[in-house]
């Protein structure tokens, strides 16, 4: 069979070749030599899995009739007895089943004499469309009973309730049953007795250890699927979602609200994350108080939190470090942290910030897509029965983005604005691919859930810019070596139509009399990075709310801002007047900035002012502090500088640090950063699996396939004369061939320009054959061209062995 399989796929026309490369990519990776060894790839239990994997509900269950209908002497099926075995069904539907298996070589031969691939029964349930085996191969009292159709369904009807629900049980398959309960036993045994179930072990089955096993004849499961057929409800078409119709701009703009907030509190937990660094454990992962704190702080639950930190991990925001401080050009993998190891963002988080709001948005969904983690399992319990924490080896999932794409392509199927129910999408998955959506509900489940959570979706619809993102760029057609995707600069298109629909950045504020500052819009980098450091922030969204403090405004002072700056700054940026108390304030801080000096000794205190060192002096709550006067307007502390200034500003003071020449320090707070990773989160999500090939790439590839063919089938099929002159051992034949016979045979096929076999020694001592066309024949060389390879070859005449024409 392996043999005629392989001459079939051998007389398909180049076209139908590339059409089976392109359903089964799987087959060419990598590029088999010949047709013989793509014919066995093709058969093997690996390929046949992967292409089942893909298929849907009614053509696996169509494949499910081809094997059931199979002759019992021939192996073979035939499209009429599929037709029958579904009937109820429309031909036509199940003739378009039929050719999309026979395309994908799942089933091969002709219309009246199909065959299965061998590997199918191998990789699939031994059970097709749950029917059990025939009677006549079980037990030859059920195989009598059956024969008699009109006592069978008598039987049947005079079952018991009991017994008639297992019955149906066992019918809607898998027909396999056990006998295990007191409850149960004596319907089973009544079925037994009237051989309408069969131990298995009387079919050569040992018993399991729970207790007898039993099995429903096919011929029984098909009686009691008379309604239903005996294949079961077939659904030729798939189940699409009802839905909720949505307003598409209402989900674009709603999207574009969810995306900057995605933003915002991933760019929250990072702030979080740089201010107090978070250590990696032992086993790999983020703790479970951190990950309650970072929620805390960028106000989120843990669920998104841990969503968020693990698709800024994946797009290289966030990385490991050493809590030393020292860099290192290799981090540790997640599967294992030291002790010593922190959670830190990287450079490429600072480059992130300064970019739009769209593209920081695009950076996160790209990571999103491609990422291989499941973050749902997240707070979850391990096959130990440990809990599994973000950034854990525990949740990675090789087929996590798989998933998500399957997920988004089915909302991207339907009409714009359609917001199906998740049990819809789910229902749907079943059926396009029942053996490859089993077990993957939460991956599904999850994935629609995280693309509510970036604004992949809004309303439970896809929004526009977001089936952008899912398109693939085709460029096998007009660049197959992917040229001008590297080259172009030009923003992706679900960008742009983002940056449309968010509100432009602003570069001014509106200040209230309470001195809160109200910014109506997303702030322009710079005027974020000014309002961090005179402001503090209340609450974010469209319109964020921040507030001017004394303790913000001794902070702007601290980093070098002056009162002039500051005053400055505000009417600048503020679009209403300035209110007269942040005025004062400003003033009042300004002048009480300073006032004291502290620096180094074990630490010093010195002020200019006698009185303000006498209070500092007398204050009770600064006892701790050990200061002593050694002159009016000096005072000393064994402690540090740092822990001094710390506890002057908690008591209410102004103090600044000084240098050696009596200069104030400025305190800006240092940033530490973990080294930037190399990820895969700025290029396009890659689907899982073998790249599907198509243009010049599929033609290339089945011309390989071809010219490798070719090559093969001469190599075999070399004159056994040729074979005999060139060592090999053949049976009635001598070694070697004369010199002069062979040189007689060149001359000729000159002169007719027909094809001969040469054999001859090349350079490395090794003895060769080739079918060519000579050319000519002078000078001590043959000149001669292969077809195949359309190259002209130039042997010595010395290292001819042999030469025999094609016709021999």
């Amino acid at each position: 069979m392996a043999t005629t399989f392989a001459d079939q796929l051998r007389s398909l026309t180049d076209e139908a070749l590339g059409a089976l490369v392109q359903l089964r990519p799987d087959l060419v990776v990598p590029v088999p030599a010949d047709i013989s060894a793509l014919a066995v790839r093709a058969q093997s239990r690996g390929s046949v899995a992967r292409c089942l994997d893909g298929l849907d509900e009614f053509t696996l269950r169509i494949l499910d009739a081809a094997r059931l209908t199979r002759s019992a002497d021939t192996a073979l099926t035939s499209v009429d007895a599929i037709l029958e075995l579904a009937g109820g069904t429309s031909a036509d539907d199940v003739r378009v089943a039929i050719d999309r298996l026979r395309v994908r070589f799942l089933l091969h031969g002709p219309p009246e004499a199909m065959a299965v691939v061998g590997a199918v029964d191998e990789v699939t349930s031994p059970y097709p469309a749950g029917l059990g085996r025939p009677a006549d191969f079980l037990d030859p009292r059920a195989a009598a009973l059956c024969a008699d159709k009109a006592k069978l369904r008598r039987t049947v009807l005079a079952a018991p309730a009991g017994a008639r629900a297992v019955l149906d049980r066992l019918a809607a398959g898998p027909p396999i049953g056990a006998l295990t309960r007191d409850t149960v036993a004596e319907p089973v045994r009544w079925l037994v007795e009237q051989h309408i179930l069969v131990p298995i072990s009387e079919a050569g089955r040992a018993p399991n250890a729970d207790g007898e096993l039993v099995e429903l004849p096919r011929e029984v499961g098909m009686l009691l699927r008379r309604e239903a057929g005996p294949l079961g409800e077939l659904r030729p078409f798939p189940p699409l979602p009802e839905g909720s119709a949505r307003d598409p701009k209402a989900v674009d703009s709603a999207g574009a609200g969810q995306t900057m907030e995605a933003v915002r509190s991933a760019e929250a937990l990072l702030e979080a994350l740089a201010t107090e660094a978070a250590p990696v454990l032992r086993a790999g992962g983020l703790g479970v108080r951190e990950l309650r704190r970072l929620a805390r702080a960028a106000g989120l639950d843990e669920v998104a939190a841990a969503l968020l930190i693990e698709i800024t991990y994946t797009a290289g925001l966030l990385g490991e470090t050493d809590a030393t401080g020292t860099s290192r050009s290799v981090t540790v993998s997640r599967a294992g942290g030291a002790a010593d190891e922190i959670f830190l963002p990287t450079g490429a988080f600072d480059l992130w910030r300064a970019l739009s709001i769209a593209q920081r948005w695009h950076t996160l969904a790209r990571a999103w897509l491609s990422m291989s983690r499941q973050p749902s399992l997240v707070g979850a319990r391990d096959e130990r029965d440990r809990p599994i924490n973000a950034l854990a080896p525990e949740a990675e999932r090789a087929g996590a983005p798989q998933a998500r794409r399957e997920a988004l392509l089915v909302l991207a199927d339907l009409e714009a604005g359609t917001a199906p129910a998740v049990d819809e999408v789910l229902e749907l998955l079943a059926w396009q691919a029942p053996r490859r959506a089993r077990g993957r509900e939460g991956a599904h489940r999850d994935a629609l859930s995280g693309a509510a959570l970036l604004g992949v979706t809004a309303l439970g619809a896809l929004t526009s810019y977001a089936r952008l993102l899912l398109e693939d760029p085709d460029d096998d057609e007009n660049d197959p070596l992917g040229v001008r995707a590297t080259a172009s600069a030009a923003p992706h298109d679900a960008v742009r139509i983002l940056d449309a629909l968010l509100p432009a950045p602003v570069e001014h504020v509106l200040l209230q009399a309470d001195l809160s500052v109200v910014v109506p819009g997303p702030p322009e980098p710079e005027l974020a990075g000014e309002l961090d450091v005179i402001a503090e922030p209340e609450s974010a969204g469209g319109a964020s709310v921040f507030r001017v403090t004394p303790a913000s405004v001794r902070r702007a002072l601290d980093v070098g801002y002056t009162a002039a700056d500051l005053h400055s700054l505000f009417r600048r940026r503020s679009r209403t007047p300035v209110p007269q108390t942040l005025t004062y304030m400003i003033d009042d801080a300004a002048r009480r900035h300073g006032g004291l000096r502290a620096g180094s000794a074990g630490s010093y205190l010195r002020s200019d002012d006698e009185a303000l060192v006498a209070e500092v002096l007398a204050d009770k709550r600064l006892a701790p502090l050990g200061l002593r006067q050694i002159a009016p307007t000096v005072l000393v502390s064994p402690l540090p500088v740092a822990r001094l200034l710390t506890q002057l500003r908690d008591g209410g003071f102004a103090p600044v640090a000084e240098d050696a020449g009596g200069a104030a320090v400025l305190s800006r707070p240092k940033v530490r950063r973990a080294p930037t990773r190399t990820t895969l989160a700025g290029r396009p999500a890659e689907q899982a699996g073998p790249p599907v090939l198509a243009g010049p790439r599929l033609a290339g590839v089945v011309e390989q396939l071809r010219r490798g063919d070719i090559a093969t089938r001469a190599a075999r099929r070399a004159p056994v004369t040729v074979r005999a002159a060139n060592g090999q051992s053949v049976t009635g034949l001598t070694s070697v061939q004369r010199h002069g016979e062979a040189m007689a045979v060149l001359q000729q096929a000159v002169r007719d320009k027909a094809r001969v076999w040469v054999g001859y020694v090349d350079s490395h001592g090794a003895t060769l054959s080739r079918l060519v066309r000579p050319v000519s024949l002078s000078a001590g060389y043959l000149r001669a061209e292969d077809e195949r390879t359309e190259t002209l070859h130039t042997f010595a005449l010395h290292r001819i062995t042999a030469a025999v024409t094609d016709e021999e």
